[in-house]
């Protein structure tokens, strides 16, 4: 439908450019005039400016010149007609296609805010290759998400229907960074609601907001002040173990990752020791630690250290490697 709309809006546009070129040359035959003259008359009959007539017409030249603005009205009005409903079909088809992309969506992640922080949360989930949509309400912005080609839902993020169109019940994921501490606690509490399984990071610009986040089910709160500088002392103080942490968990500068992996009960690594798994002996990943399912940590476990099912191994290596461990697991 977009594409026969779009064919007869190009169509109109040459029709137009050819009704110039032949009331150009009509003038120029008709009334002897020069080229510019006779584009001039063109131009302010066809759009019907009401300047005078550049030279006095003939009676032959003033019937052309009527047929030249009625058929110029009606191409103006059609090309109009066709240019509008090019954009509203192309919005309406670009939004069917982001509704089927969303209901073939499982495992994703659900970012509500489109802000300065939530450009930073995309583009870092786009650089990790993972599937996620965005919940804006601003046109602005949305705008800004069309043109980078991000998945999104137009729409208020503390309402269940938005969010339920994001795809929440089948979301692994979702970070509420909405421009008050109040809407975000709203969509935290709509969000657990909706998916009791789905981890939620949340933002919390003031102090008192981290309990209430928390009892709306926030599974992590973010303090940007509080984060910003507790960074910042750590630049102050150990610079290169702060780089060396960007370095592995960006995976931008070198081609190491650091990932947080999960043992599935299907897993045929699970009853095999670190020792006799391929981890460190075929594919070079270093086990930084690892947290068992009834709590426990263990930092830089030993050879001996059985995997169990659930176990979120915590490791550093190079991305191919990654990639073939979460085969594995």
């Amino acid at each position: 439908m977009v594409e026969k709309t779009r064919r007869n809006f190009y169509l109109a546009l040459a029709f137009m450019a050819v009704l110039i070129a032949l009331g150009t040359a009509g003038y120029m035959i008709l009334e002897r005039w020069s080229f510019l003259e006779s584009l001039y008359m063109t131009i302010i009959s066809i759009t019907t400016t009401g300047f005078a007539e550049v030279r006095p017409l003939s009676q032959v030249g003033r019937i052309f010149t009527i047929v030249i603005i009625v058929v110029g009205v009606v191409t103006i009005a059609y090309i109009g007609g066709r240019g509008a409903q090019l954009i509203i079909e192309s919005q309406l088809f670009r939004l069917r296609r982001m509704s089927k992309k969303l209901a073939k969506m499982h495992d994703h992640y659900i970012v509500c805010g489109f802000g300065r922080m939530g450009r930073f949360i995309c583009e870092e989930l786009r650089h990790a290759g993972v599937p996620f949509v965005v919940v804006e309400t601003d046109p602005a912005k949305l705008e800004v998400l069309a043109d980078q080609d991000f998945l999104f839902v137009p729409g208020d993020a503390t309402l269940d229907d938005t969010l339920q169109k994001a795809g929440v019940e089948r979301a692994r994921g979702l970070v509420a960074v909405l421009p008050s501490d109040a809407e975000n606690v709203f969509t935290t509490l709509s969000a657990k609601g909706l998916n009791p399984r789905l981890f939620v990071v949340s933002r919390a610009v003031e102090e008192q907001t981290e309990s209430k986040l928390l009892k709306a089910g926030a599974d992590r709160v973010v303090k940007p002040y509080e984060l910003g500088g507790t960074r910042m002392a750590q630049l102050l103080l150990r610079p290169a173990v702060v780089d060396f942490i960007d370095i592995v968990a960006r995976g931008k500068s070198v081609d190491l990752n650091l990932e947080e992996i999960r043992i599935s009960p299907q897993s045929g690594l699970v009853g095999q020791t670190l020792a006799e798994s391929p981890l460190r002996s075929q594919l070079n990943i270093m086990v930084v630690a690892i947290f068992r399912q009834d709590g426990q940590f263990i930092y830089n476990p030993r050879s001996s250290t059985k995997l169990q099912a659930g176990d979120k191994l915590i490791v550093i290596g190079e991305a191919a490697n990654l990639a073939r461990l979460t085969e594995l697991c």
